[in-house]
């Protein structure tokens, strides 16, 4: 399913795609959780005349990736619904990996309760094993990693097998080649490839709009632009150690029931930290991601509580 100029593109369970107009009062729908989104799965209808495709009803939903809405304000945006997992895609170089950009991404999976697997693409532009180092930390957490190359055909086979007969999203920044990836797995699918601009070394959007991709050997993939801007939202600052793996086993043995990991005595996830069993950047992009949500949360708090006095 995908919407372009107010007519969504759904397809059947028998595998036709239909162009279908929303119903009145979907189209009139303010509350975002309940807007129709890509990967949702509807009740389409015939008009009266035969002539067009209507939805009319949008049937539950068993997961959803909701993010914050880009640019100033605090709303929610429905990435995608009906999502089996996240596949979270940086190259190996050019554009370098952002680590902090890729907990982000992990952070918001966890919060959506959605599982996540990384791919670190372009392979053959590094040493694998120093790529393998720098990303034991994620391995060690839990998450599988694949190391990829489109050029040398490495690891396309595993990551395949990964997704077969779920529905995935494909997000990451843009430029990592998330589009030659796929194409390269699946001929045929024709996702939109960008290339990288010399000048700034990032990657040009290709992909506009997030669009579901039926997979030849079961399964569906949706493919988001690249996200320069990639906001959390409905995680308040106290559980975000939560979406942390390798914080887990050590939060229930901290002093203080409320610790925030920073400097209260006695906080077993600092003591992990030291004795290296949890990684230094891992630990430093939850604080950094802690202090912007509390930032959030002092910023609109007064317009919460006036929301809250006037319903």
């Amino acid at each position: 399913m995908k919407g372009t100029g107010g007519l969504w593109h759904v397809r059947a369970e028998t595998g036709e795609t239909h162009e279908a107009s929303l119903r009145g009062r979907l189209k009139q729908e303010r509350e975002e959780t309940k807007k129709l989104a890509v990967g949702d799965r509807v009740m389409l209808e015939m008009d009266q005349r035969g002539a067009h495709w209507a939805i009319a009803e949008i049937l539950p939903r068993h997961s959803q990736l909701a993010r914050r809405a880009p640019g100033a304000g605090q709303g929610e945006r429905i990435v995608a619904a009906n999502v089996d997992q996240v596949v979270v895609v940086f190259a190996a170089a050019k554009p370098e990996p952002h680590r902090r950009m890729l907990d982000r991404f992990l952070v918001i999976a966890e919060a959506n309760s959605l599982q996540s697997r990384i791919v670190l693409n372009k392979i053959e532009l590094v040493d694998s094993s120093e790529a393998e180092r720098a990303f034991s930390d994620y391995v060690a957490a839990g998450y599988p990693v694949h190391f990829t190359s489109v050029k040398q055909r490495i690891g396309l086979d595993e990551l395949h097998d990964q997704l077969a007969g779920k529905t995935s999203v494909l997000t990451g920044p843009s430029g990592v080649g998330k589009s030659s990836l796929m194409n390269s797995m699946y001929p045929g699918l024709d996702l939109r490839v960008g290339e990288i601009s010399e000048s700034v070394n990032k990657g040009r959007h290709t992909t506009v709009g997030a669009l579901l991709h039926p997979l030849p050997d079961s399964g569906y993939v949706v493919d988001t632009p690249g996200l320069r801007e990639l906001g959390m939202w409905g995680l308040a600052s106290e559980h975000l150690d939560e979406c942390f793996r390798e914080f887990r086993p050590h939060i229930p043995q901290c002093k203080f029931g409320n610790c925030t990991h920073r400097v209260e005595p006695g906080c077993a996830v600092r003591q992990a930290v030291a004795q290296g069993s949890i990684g230094s950047e891992r630990y430093d992009s939850y604080l950094r991601l802690r202090e912007e949500i509390e930032d959030s949360e002092r910023k609109w708090a007064p317009h919460t509580l006036a929301k809250k006095r006037r319903s």
